[in-house]
């Protein structure tokens, strides 16, 4: 019988024989890590801004795709549909901030979450009455979505590489490197940085928190579709996607609640790490299905050594 110690050893030599599968798993992982990523983005911004832990943002990644969806199925043409998702997101996220958000103002941080998880409850039911509960196919082909691959042949294997993944990857670039020059060079992106640095502050020299509430919930919104669209094209969209999307907890935990660049680094990490590990270690040893726990047990173990993440900031309280 094989000891432990080899069966734990083994894998690092089949990475060496077959670099060009290692190269197919890294790939595969980095485009999940890349949609974790997105997720938590959508969390660590409106955390920043309202310190508000947003329960609903798995919801509104599969609220989005299905309006998106829906509208098409309606008669409307993909871009135009694309627009009015948009639109839809911008009601929803003025609603929330007038209905939801703004009685609870000064209201206990578990207040505001369990109001969070309202609006989850909210939107799941919405959702299935407006759309049904079944899985709907994503429009790929009607915003031009290639779905296709390509084959590589590195090493003298071969990887395959889909175009919508690459797809997916570059929209998620771009749309962060547009979100950090908002954040960073815009007056009202400094304005949501500085709500985030100094709640106080901030208030005292008259930014609008309403206003700001609107817009932070607003661009989750877009992440949100974002999102749906990548993960619906590669699995088709249905409540299941809040599944997926709740993958982003880990992310966050590793990464940091109020780090950008911790959600972004967290993310790949995860994407990348539980999918080497589900195919080198996690089917061999335990079976498969790793992949459903493997990043809240990384997250487990980073926090026992660092509670505020990898990024985050130590809090430190004074008596």
């Amino acid at each position: 019988m094989e000891s432990l110690h080899s069966i734990l050893i083994a894998p690092f030599a089949d990475m060496a024989a077959a670099p060009d599968f290692l190269i197919q798993v890294v790939w595969e992982g980095l485009v999940s890590g890349v949609l974790y990523a997105l997720i938590a983005l959508g969390f660590v911004l409106i955390y920043k801004s309202s310190r508000i832990f947003n329960f609903a943002q798995g919801i509104m990644v599969v609220f989005a795709a299905l309006t998106l969806v829906g509208l098409y199925q309606m008669g409307v043409p993909a871009l135009l549909a694309v627009i009015l998702t948009l639109g839809v997101m911008f009601v929803l996220a003025v609603t929330i901030e007038r209905v939801v958000l703004r009685p609870l103002v000064n209201q206990p941080d578990i207040i505001l979450f369990m109001a969070t998880i309202g609006i989850t409850l909210f939107l799941i039911g919405l959702g299935e009455t407006i759309f049904g509960g079944e899985n709907k196919r994503m429009i790929t082909s009607e915003l031009y979505i290639p779905t296709g691959s390509w084959m590589l042949e590195p090493f003298g294997g071969f990887v395959s590489i889909e175009q919508r993944d690459v797809t997916a990857v570059v929209g998620a670039v771009a749309l962060v490197v547009l979100l950090l020059i908002f954040l960073n060079k815009s007056r009202m992106g400094r304005a949501i940085r500085a709500l985030g640095d100094d709640h106080q502050a901030a208030l005292s020299v008259g930014i609008s928190l309403s206003t700001i509430w609107v817009i932070v919930w607003f661009i989750a919104g877009i992440i949100a579709l974002a999102t749906g669209i990548a993960w619906g094209a590669r699995a088709g969209v249905s409540f299941a996607l809040e599944v997926i999307a709740l993958k982003a907890l880990p992310v966050l935990m590793l990464g940091g609640l109020e780090s950008v660049t911790g959600a972004i680094v967290a993310g790949l990490a995860i994407g990348i790490l539980e999918k080497v590990f589900e195919i080198y270690w996690g089917q061999p040893l335990l079976g498969g299905n790793t992949e459903a726990w493997f990043a809240y047990i990384l997250a487990l173990l980073v926090l026992l050594v660092r509670p505020q993440g990898l990024f985050g900031e130590k809090i430190i309280e004074r008596v």
